[in-house]
């Protein structure tokens, strides 16, 4: 590692340090909700601009807005049912899915995604993983980039990871704070939340997470047992 990376291990926070059960539930569902509110309000506006007579020569602008807002609700919450939800009880994942769903967010963000998963398919606690640092990626490039995903067997674990490199790469001070399973401090609860979720559930599963950030990447690796 070249002198100016920073590495953490996101060891487990100390009781205390536990945000009460109902807290973090509430945290993720803002989380959840501020993702789906702008596309269903996008949808609100389409619909009105089609019921008003003055504003008729906008109908293919409304039409437009209505299809592509309808599409990123339904994209957001395909992920977030796999990501945050129960899903199904199915136990694996096919690695062709989790792409597919994760390429659905990227579609409505400016970072590009690079899916090198090198695995058919991934058990729940890899496969939830998998999906939240991928869009932990997306959200350290806001203006662009590519979030590189990556997950292979390495002996009796599976070692995932996201790298985000771009020329203004960031990883939120809150989000770092949450990967390393610490209570939320200054910052914006919608990005510690998911973060933390991740460092809860990759522990709960046996596994650690481990970030590493230069000038021009950010890279969040994890380990869940295979």
């Amino acid at each position: 590692m070249t002198e100016d990376a920073l590495t953490l291990t996101a060891d487990a926070p100390s009781p205390a340090a536990a945000p009460p059960a109902p807290e973090l539930a509430a945290f993720l569902a803002a989380r959840m909700c501020h993702d789906f509110i702008s596309p269903a309000s996008a949808i609100v506006s389409g619909l009105d601009l089609l019921d008003d007579p003055s504003a008729q020569d906008m109908r293919d602008d409304a039409m437009n807005l209505i299809a592509s807002s309808a599409r990123k609700l339904v994209d957001m919450l395909a992920f977030s049912r796999v990501a945050f939800g129960a899903s199904a009880s199915a136990e694996t994942f096919d690695a062709r899915d989790l792409q597919r769903l994760t390429q659905g967010v990227f579609n409505h963000v400016r970072a590009q995604l690079d899916w090198a998963v090198g695995l058919d398919a991934v058990n729940k606690p890899a496969a939830r993983a998998l999906l939240n640092l991928a869009q932990i990626g997306a959200g350290a490039l806001p203006m662009g980039g590519v979030a590189r995903v990556t997950a292979e067997r390495d002996g009796e674990t599976i070692a995932l990871a996201v790298e985000a490199g771009g020329g203004r790469v960031r990883l939120r001070p809150e989000v770092a704070a949450g990967l390393r399973g610490e209570p939320l401090g200054e910052g914006l609860g919608g990005h510690w939340v998911q973060a933390y979720y991740l460092n809860a559930l990759v522990r709960a599963a046996g596994g650690s997470v481990e970030i590493e950030t230069t000038e021009d990447k950010a890279v969040v690796r994890a380990r869940t047992p295979a």
